[in-house]
């Protein structure tokens, strides 16, 4: 299956699960979970959820950022791999002066 993210529209959303600013994604959607190309703006976040039906994979492409899962803080940089498990909430937070790019994947369980 070839999924051609360069053909989708990009969807912006402001204050994603309560957060600041905005982020621009892409999505494909399937029966057992997403693939989300998105960037989070400067001074956007998404905002505190849990993640009630899935795990939430999100790889870092480019900029710096953090995630809090659980409490517990993480610094995001390019290449680094932030994974919230299903039950677990996060929040996704842009603290650089760039776009915080990542590839987020989304898995039902």
């Amino acid at each position: 299956m070839l999924i051609n993210f360069n053909e989708m529209p990009e969807r912006t959303a402001p204050g994603m699960n309560g957060g600041t600013g905005e982020m621009t994604a892409k999505m494909y959607m399937g029966a057992n979970g997403k693939i989300i190309p998105c960037k989070i703006h400067k001074g956007g976040s998404i905002g505190l959820h849990t993640q009630s039906t899935s795990d939430d994979i999100n790889y870092v492409i480019s900029g710096t950022g953090k995630a809090i899962c659980d409490g517990v803080e993480e610094k995001l940089t390019a290449g680094v791999c932030h994974i919230c498990p299903k039950g677990s909430e996060h929040s996704i937070i842009n603290t650089g002066d760039d776009d915080l790019v990542l590839i987020t994947i989304v898995v039902e369980r």
